[in-house]
């Protein structure tokens, strides 16, 4: 399949939205026991950020600060708030390249989300960027459409093989975010779709 100037060997359609047969078929579970949040450290530039997102930071920059490193805090007074990768995308700015800015390491070595610290202890309604909720997929964005595609990544090994042995697939890992994204009814169609295919298949 051909979508603009982009190929795709097979992918479902859910509305305006292109989904890549790994996302359905590949298993994942996030372990940070095991992979220390390595996904928002390791990397050549931080995570992609959405215009809104950006301005949501801007906003409540003081409800997050408690959440993050002296060394972030200070390359987000000499960066701003986001950066340009070299696609010139929006981006959350690092730490030495490495670690994203917002976000930091726990007694266990495990680096966690400030985002998601200051939502779990009722500071904030924001999660985290949408990318990152979304992750292990990306998106491609193709005018008004868009493809959602599993990126694979050794960092995440451990992920892959605890959503195999819990049989979980992609797309069912990240329902919270799938919802967040397109909305209940788009990820109900989705799971309709699932379901017809793998039945056409054992047919």
């Amino acid at each position: 399949m051909s979508i603009g100037d982009v190929a795709f060997e097979s992918m479902l359609i859910v509305e305006h939205v292109y989904i890549s047969d790994d996302v359905i078929e590949q298993a994942f579970v996030c372990h940070l026991e095991k992979c220390k949040g390595a996904c928002c450290v390791e990397g050549d530039a931080g995570a992609p950020l959405e215009l809104s997102e950006i301005e949501w930071i801007e906003k409540n920059f003081e409800k997050i600060k408690p959440f993050l490193r002296k060394e972030a805090l200070e390359v987000i007074a000499k960066e701003g708030f986001y950066v340009l990768d070299r696609e010139g995308d929006f981006c959350t700015p690092t730490v030495a390249s490495r670690e994203c800015v917002y976000g930091s390491y726990n007694q266990q070595g495990i680096f966690e989300c400030g985002f998601e610290k200051a939502y779990h202890a009722g500071h904030t309604d924001f999660k985290k960027p949408i990318s990152c909720h979304l992750y292990p997929i990306r998106i491609l964005k193709l005018g008004k459409e868009e493809a959602l595609n599993y990126h694979e990544w050794h960092v995440c090994s451990a992920a892959c093989s605890l959503g195999k042995a819990l049989q979980v697939p992609v797309y069912q890992f990240l329902k919270e975010a799938l919802i967040r994204k397109y909305g209940e009814a788009w990820y109900a169609q989705l799971e309709r779709t699932v379901r017809e295919v793998q039945e056409n298949q054992k047919g």
